[in-house]
């Protein structure tokens, strides 16, 4: 187990709640329940790391951004949008909570042969992390 998952694994102590999966090289904090999403890191080594909401995903060379990106995602000011065509998600889309209004910040998607299937939203969430203090 590397040094940032064993970080991971001691602030989630305050946590006691959190369910999380462990391997040799990342874990999976599990959502509470069906509205929430999956929030994983996985440490690649040379000090680059992968942290991914469901499907979402992105990479990072700095151990610090690696951990606030893995917070954010268990917080209540980060939320999943799935853009979904036929009941399939074809995009995840990380959004923020700032000044009192949600705001798009980067999208993960994939090819989708189903354009003429209406286009319907699901919103993730997780609050694991209450707030900024915690």
């Amino acid at each position: 187990m590397s040094k940032t998952i064993g970080e991971i694994i001691n602030r989630l102590k305050k946590y006691p709640e959190a369910e999380y999966e462990l391997n040799a090289e990342s874990i999976t904090v599990n959502p509470k329940n069906d509205n929430g999403f999956p929030v994983t890191l996985t440490d690649n080594g040379n000090g680059n790391f992968t942290v991914a909401f469901d499907f979402w995903h992105e990479e990072f060379d700095n151990e610090n951004d690696a951990l606030n990106c893995f917070a954010f995602g268990l917080s209540k000011v980060c939320r999943l949008r799935l853009t979904k065509k036929g009941n399939r998600p074809i995009k995840w889309t990380v959004e923020s909570y700032e000044n009192g209004n949600w705001k798009e910040d980067s999208t993960t998607g994939l090819f989708s042969l189903s354009f003429w299937k209406k286009v319907e939203y699901e919103f993730l969430q997780n609050d694991l992390i209450k707030n900024k203090n915690e």
